[in-house]
């Protein structure tokens, strides 16, 4: 079994904070002395965090209103409560548009804005307040991110053309961010012709870099098929019509082939557009867009967090999932977590848990514990696949944990999720990360802070949980332990182990 209350000097001293203080027994530390950086200021006319959080909540005020209707009706003894896809069966919709006096569509796109922004947390099937919403009204902190966490989702909000290719809208997607840096540099509106173009050039970029040739492009498209099936909320159809002003379809005639290269990016300009100004990330006007408050501050701390990740020694910005985290191993939890948040930044939100999760699943268990910790800055958008995860055995310890701490258990306490067995094996999986990255006497303390009766128990309960790198912890562990009576009964244990004896 694994101790309860690990050594508070090894969790000072160990670089190697894999899940909890509980559940590891140690923590990082730092081995490089990095240079820090004088923290800068916003642009100038950035209104004060007081301000922004009230735009947020202004932006968010049908949300809200939902998420509160919803804590006090949905699981109630009538049995109404959400599919367990998320959203609100029709009578529920019809329920709310009631009770709160809004349309189907803004019930609908209340609804799923409130989960997007961490406001209504759905878990099998079951809809709860999530803990943003009781922070509501009191912590702007809490309003900012929340309404961050909606801006980073903004093409969920707004449903992309059905008749585009996915290729070409998840090319759009990843180029976006250019989009919106261009305009947060630009201080002011810039004309859509200038955004068409830089957009052009950004996909045009991506493709070259993953070396594919054009696919064949599509026949120009009206305008008025450009907004696809909207969400029904009154801010996304004001958001859609001012884009379909805005950004104008390249006339065939005057082009050729080039104005229809040029037709599905135009749309799907006008779409992104149109779903940043449905969360109030951008302004439209005639023919120009500019970002709002909250859009030009989200997008500086954005950048912000990019030029802190491309100073660090190893440039995790550009790095793949397994070489970043390599990289924040030796950073302590602070520093580490701005990189998670740079490197998440730079990509889109599932692609980034996808190459997380597939570091987990390697041999290093090092790495294992380190994406969870990155999970947990993603938050709720890793929830799904870290679900999935928690199905593999060797994952399943730090998903379970991942999972806890999202509902809201503490994470001293999360550790009474697992049972005897799971326990044990992230006790094995977290020595041999030890065993691969740490110290000696780590390692032996390591040990020496999981004995709760006996060391022939513990050894009986390592040998049967069946970890992969039970034998070389076992080992690793009869090296490190200066007692050469402990040390040996752990090398009868590995001999055991390796012959399939008892």
């Amino acid at each position: 079994m694994t101790s309860r209350k690990p050594d508070e000097q090894l969790a000072r001293d160990s670089r190697l904070r894999l899940v909890s203080p509980r559940s590891v027994a140690t923590a990082r530390k730092a081995v490089t002395n990095r240079r820090t950086r004088p923290a800068s200021r916003p642009p100038e006319g950035t209104p004060a965090a007081p301000e922004l959080a009230n735009r947020a909540r202004a932006s968010l005020s049908d949300a809200v209103r939902l998420a509160r209707w919803a804590e006090r009706t949905l699981g109630t003894a009538d049995g109404s409560r959400p599919a367990p896809a998320g959203a609100l069966p029709a009578p529920d919709v019809e329920r709310a548009s009631g009770e709160l006096s809004l349309t189907h569509g803004q019930v609908q796109a209340g609804w799923d804005r409130a989960r997007l922004a961490g406001l209504v947390e759905v878990h099998g099937g079951s809809a709860r307040p999530g803990w943003r919403l009781r922070a509501w009204d009191r912590d702007d902190t809490a309003v900012l991110r929340g309404w961050v966490a909606l801006f980073d989702a903004w093409s969920l909000v707004h449903p992309a053309p059905a008749d585009i290719a996915p290729e070409l809208v998840a090319e759009v997607v990843e180029a976006m961010p250019q989009v919106l840096s261009l305009l947060q540099l630009s201080a002011g509106p810039v004309t859509v012709p200038a955004l068409l173009d830089l957009l052009g050039q950004r996909v045009a970029e991506l493709r070259e870099e993953r070396c594919e040739v054009p696919y064949a492009t599509e026949p120009a498209q009206t305008a008025e098929a450009g907004t696809g099936a909207g969400t029904g909320a009154a801010a996304t159809a004001a958001a859609a019509s001012g884009v379909t002003a805005a950004v104008a379809e390249p006339p065939a005639a005057a082009g050729g082939a080039e104005a229809r290269r040029t037709a599905p990016l135009a749309r799907l300009l006008r779409w992104a557009l149109g779903g940043l100004a449905a969360v109030d990330a951008v302004a439209l006007g005639p023919a120009q867009a500019s970002l709002t408050p909250l859009g030009s501050w989200a997008v500086w701390v954005k950048l912000e967090q990019i030029c802190v990740a491309a100073q660090s020694p190893a440039g995790n910005i550009e790095q793949s999932a397994a070489a970043m985290l390599h990289g924040c191993a030796r950073l302590t939890p602070g520093p580490a977590r701005a990189e998670y948040r740079a490197w998440l930044a730079a990509r889109p939100v599932g692609h980034a848990v996808g190459e997380l999760l597939q570091a987990a699943r390697g041999e290093d268990a090092l790495l294992r514990g380190l994406a969870f910790e990155a999970l947990r800055v993603v938050g709720a958008p890793a929830e799904p696949e870290v679900r999935a995860a928690a199905r593999e055995a060797a994952l399943r310890p730090y998903a379970l944990l991942w999972l806890a701490e999202h509902d809201g258990a503490d994470p001293e306490d999360a550790q009474d999720v697992l049972t005897a067995e799971e326990q044990t094996w992230l006790w094995v999986d977290t020595a041999a990360a030890i065993a691969d990255h740490g110290e000696a006497e780590l390692l032996a303390r390591h040990l020496d802070s999981a004995v709760r009766t006996t060391v022939p128990r513990l050894l009986d309960e390592v040998r049967a949980v069946g970890h992969p790198r039970t034998v070389q912890v076992l080992v690793a562990l009869a090296a490190a332990h200066p007692d050469p009576s402990l040390a040996k009964a752990v090398r009868r244990a590995a001999f055991q182990v390796h012959t399939g004896g008892v």
